[in-house]
């Protein structure tokens, strides 16, 4: 059975809250404001990171970006096989993403999976304008040619290692920690 004991914390609640103010005005200053742009969280800690984004722009830009989230379970490559011909379901958000400026975010980026499944899935709702990526942790080993646009800490790590970010509504605390897997 693996097992996982906390290595270090990465970022305490204090932290997060600053890169993820860092990253907004990271979006804002990329983008030349707010036009066109929306945010769209990968799901499950990714929306509450985009919720973070999105309000921290309201802050800074005093702008009601869109914002919402995006299952992208079936669009995943590496799922187990169950049958030749796999259910794939759409992907819905409550706004177009067409001629948008979409900002996906995600809590680790790792291999480069999630973040291509979840392009796939946002081209299943149309063309957008562009497509941004935005991290709050970066922590190497990409198995694609993809990277963020915008990150909140880089953090080398083997693949023993495992970075956990803790967030509410899934979590009781808010912080970022660097696990090591225990071969039990």
């Amino acid at each position: 059975m693996r097992m996982a004991k906390e290595k270090a914390v990465l970022m305490d609640e204090i932290g997060l809250q600053r890169a993820m103010m860092r990253i907004a005005h990271e979006i804002v200053e990329h983008n030349k404001g707010t036009d066109d742009l929306c945010i769209v969280g990968i799901r499950s800690r990714g929306q509450s990171l985009a919720k973070l984004i999105h309000d921290d722009i309201l802050k800074i830009e005093n702008t009601d970006v869109p914002c919402g989230d995006l299952d992208i379970y079936f669009y995943r490559d590496d799922l187990t096989h169950i049958t030749d011909s796999p259910v794939v379901r759409k992907a819905d958000l409550p706004f177009s993403i067409v001629g948008k400026k979409v900002v996906l975010v995600d809590d680790v980026l790792y291999t480069g999976r999630t973040a291509r499944a979840a392009i796939e899935a946002i081209f299943s709702l149309g063309r957008p304008d562009s497509i941004q990526f935005a991290a709050l942790i970066d922590r190497g080993h990409r198995e694609l040619p993809i990277r963020a646009d915008y990150v909140g800490k880089s953090i080398p790590t083997s693949r023993r290692e495992l970075v956990s970010v803790r967030i509410p509504p899934f979590d009781t605390e808010t912080q970022v920690l660097l696990m090591e897997m225990d071969e039990t």
